[in-house]
């Protein structure tokens, strides 16, 4: 395990109720001297070296006085699945406005924005792309991460906040299928990307593909080497049981020609 080394005095960890803000919870604390957590679910008791503060993002008045006296922010709040666009525009859109917002009103300087590998979901599988292919979203989900990660180049170009898209790939304690062999990111290389995108000296406004070291993948990081993420894990471990449960995917099904995998199928919602 790395050595902790604090990136700033107060945190905030937006979604932190959820599978990936769980799993960051104890991480970050060795990475801030206060970290606030945030979500619409209940939290539980705050812990030494945390606080607790309840809000919906699509209320810009609890947003605003969420972001208040943070130095930084991890933004993994809202809807992280494919759903109906009111409930997607009110917790992913409405949502990172009131934050962007409250960050220019609250002088935060820096926010890792955890956007989705759902943004260039209608690429194929046989493709490799990198951060200056435009977005192909497969979804109303993916298409309101590419309206994130338009919005943070906003406020670095007019207000100068960095922010740091990340493309979250498929973070679980292991790959669950095939297409997760390219696309997973485990828990600790997430929580090295997020300290990684909190501790570079420059960061602007940078999109980085959020994934482990595995050997199969199709995206290229090379334009966010400046951000310094090196993943430690690889989903290869895991290759022989995951065929070993598995069937042969039918070349036939979007789900298995496109990156976005099942999303590509889901909905349509209204």
């Amino acid at each position: 395990m790395e050595k902790p080394f604090t990136t700033h005095h107060r945190l905030l960890l937006t979604g932190a109720a959820g599978g990936l803000g769980t799993a960051l919870r104890p991480r970050l604390k060795a990475d801030c001297e206060v970290l606030r957590l945030s979500d619409k679910a209940a939290l539980g008791a705050a812990q030494p070296g945390e606080e607790i503060v309840l809000a919906d993002l699509a209320d810009a008045a609890a947003v605003n006085a969420m972001v208040a006296g943070c130095d930084a922010i991890v933004h993994l709040g809202g809807i992280s699945v494919e759903a109906p666009f009111p409930a997607i525009l009110q917790a992913n859109i409405v949502g990172a406005v009131n934050l962007y917002e409250a960050a220019r009103q609250h002088g935060v300087r820096r926010i890792v924005f955890a956007s989705s590998n759902h943004v260039t979901g209608f690429y194929k599988q046989s493709e490799t792309i990198n951060a200056n292919h435009p977005p192909r979203p497969d979804g109303f989900y993916g298409l309101s991460k590419a309206f994130g990660e338009d919005l943070a180049r906003l406020y670095f170009d007019r207000h100068g906040i960095e922010t740091a898209c990340v493309r979250i790939g498929s973070s679980f304690p292991e790959p669950k299928d095939r297409r997760m062999l390219a696309t997973w990111l485990s828990f600790d290389d997430l929580h090295r990307l997020v300290r990684a995108c909190l501790s570079t000296p420059v960061l602007g406004h940078s999109i980085v593909f959020g994934m482990s070291n595995n050997a199969v993948t199709w995206w290229d990081n090379s334009h966010a080497r400046h951000i310094g993420f090196v993943p430690q894990d690889s989903s290869d471990v895991f290759r022989d049981a995951v065929y070993a449960r598995t069937s042969a995917p039918d070349l036939n099904d979007p789900a298995a020609i496109y990156q976005g995998g099942a999303f590509v199928k889901a909905g349509p919602f209204f």
